[in-house]
């Protein structure tokens, strides 16, 4: 490949990099001796219950992430991040002590025991409801997600080379001024035990690639932007491969130029088409968190706030349009939450949140089913790093498809008057979107400056048409944050696209300057 003089200059630290994360690697798996490790869990479960805690778990955790991002033709940054260590949580007089360490032997596991029991005990002196929890049976079982080229394995040198040919092939496209490519790799492994005797070992890769595209007039000094849009998904490198970024980036390139001449919006009442690209994140924000029982119960409302759908709202709530199904599901294949046991040794499933319109259900811990008199855990406890305290997490939440093989296409054509929105690049309202007028069936052109704006109800009750199994398509995020102090979860939502009638379209106005 052809190396700018900075490429040279930096040659080497790749090369070191490139080592380092290869020796990580292996030496994630050469530190991961499940009997040692097993036998330091099993000391702290045993520590806790000497010291008077009814249930306890423990889990080793170790995470790796890196990135490596280009702009135009020169390497901007790489970076290379690993965390690992032992969490121990216990229940003692009815209330949760949890403690952490970095180091891992049975000693550390003892005294970390020791320190969560201290902790649960001062705990339980404010605790006016003492903990009811759910049971679980016993499991040992190990689980990797699906990968066929490890990423953490690719030379770095390789992911460079790739990522800077995206920029020579957006570049023939005139009045295309910046590209920002980038791809992140993320590693996660577990080794959890319980008091009810389960032993797990889990593992999780997950891989993610972006480009961004700025088009720019420098006559105005106006300036738009075109992402990628690839979803994340628990895979390996093959998945970054096949998506042939260098192949895709005229057409991002083109699609920028064309958005930054596009006309303006007329704001008003239109029918609105979301592609999969873009509804993933309505879900998320209005399905998603508002089903998060700690959400509904007051008990959390850190960034998303609390939740409408409260308790006396289950099995009478018409949430949707008759014909929406929206379901919880931590087995998806590829989906960014996908797991086998969540992190109180619970079995994931699929249930679903809202059936036929009616909201029906919420996610659940191990501590919460008795809220709603269910036997069991629905599997959503989830502690992101080893000295994060494992608590209800969202699942991969995702909108069923309609019946037949309907596609986006014929949405299209069965609409007379809207806009046919794909890509997200906000996480609220959003003026970067890639939006397209509908007239009488069919495309007619690009639009600027769009957003749409409704409640949760009237949304999804203004549902009158999704694509079919075929038109289903899965996407995610790698960063919800969620609890204080915040952790991140990984957590993907998959849907068909969709018709939503007679909703607010607003005209941003916000158009940028160079």
């Amino acid at each position: 490949m052809d190396l700018s003089r900075r490429h040279l200059l930096v040659g080497s630290s790749l090369a070191a990099l490139t080592a380092s994360c290869r020796s990580g690697r292996e030496a994630r798996v050469a530190v991961a001796e499940r009997d040692g490790l097993e036998r330091a869990l099993q000391a702290a479960l045993s520590a806790a219950q000497r010291a008077g805690a009814t249930y306890a778990d423990a889990r080793v955790v170790r995470r790796e992430a890196e990135r490596v991002i280009t702009k135009e033709d020169h390497v901007e940054r790489v970076s290379s991040e690993e965390s690992y260590g032992l969490g121990v949580r216990v229940l003692i007089g009815g209330a949760w002590g949890f403690a952490s360490s970095a180091t891992v032997d049975e000693a550390a596991a003892v005294e970390t025991a020791n320190r969560a029991v201290l902790l649960g005990k001062a705990h339980g002196k404010l605790v006016k409801k003492p903990i009811e929890l759910a049971k679980a049976p016993a499991a040992r079982d190990r689980w990797s997600s699906p990968m066929q080229i490890d990423p953490f394995r690719v030379p770095l040198a390789d992911k460079v080379q790739l990522l800077l040919a995206v920029w020579p092939e957006a570049q023939k496209v005139a009045g295309v001024r910046f590209c920002e490519a980038s791809c992140t790799s993320l590693g996660e492994w577990k080794l959890f035990a319980s008091t009810d005797g389960s032993v797990l070992e889990q593992s999780i890769t997950r891989v993610n690639a972006e480009i961004e595209l700025t088009a720019a007039d420098p006559t105005t000094g106006e300036f738009v932007t075109r992402n990628l849009e690839l979803p994340a998904r628990q895979a390996g490198w093959e998945h970054i491969v096949a998506a042939n970024l260098p192949g895709v980036a005229r057409k991002l390139a083109e699609d920028a130029v064309e958005k930054l001449r596009a006309p303006s919006v007329e704001p008003g009442k239109r029918d609105l088409i979301l592609a999969p690209s873009n509804l993933w994140l309505t879900i998320h924000e209005s399905v998603g968190h508002p089903t998060e029982l700690d959400r509904v119960l007051g008990w959390e409302a850190n960034f998303a706030g609390t939740s409408f759908a409260t308790l006396d709202k289950k099995g009478k709530l018409q949430f949707a349009a008759p014909h929406v199904t929206l379901y919880a599901d931590k087995t998806t294949p590829g989906a960014l939450a996908t797991c086998a046991y969540d992190d109180e040794g619970v079995r994931t499933q699929r249930w679903d949140l809202v059936k036929d319109g009616v909201l029906v259900g919420y996610q659940t811990t191990r501590d919460q089913a008795a809220v709603l008199g269910e036997a069991e855990s629905r599997g959503t406890c989830y502690g992101a790093t080893f000295d994060g305290f494992p608590f209800q997490r969202m699942p991969n939440v995702s909108l069923a498809p309609g019946k037949g093989d309907t596609t986006v296409a014929d949405i299209i054509a069965a609409t007379d008057d809207g806009i046919y929105v794909t890509g997200n690049g906000s996480w609220s309202i959003d003026h970067q979107r890639y939006n397209f007028q509908v007239k009488k069936g069919k495309i007619t052109r690009a639009l600027r400056d769009v957003a749409y704006q409704a409640n949760t109800l009237s949304f999804w009750n203004a549902c009158d048409l999704l694509g079919g199994a075929k038109s289903w398509e899965l996407y995610g995020a790698l960063n919800d944050g969620k609890g204080e102090p915040s952790q991140s979860n990984a957590v993907g939502h998959g849907c068909p696209p969709a018709r939503f009638r007679n909703v607010s379209i607003l005209n941003t106005n916000a158009r940028g300057r160079a």
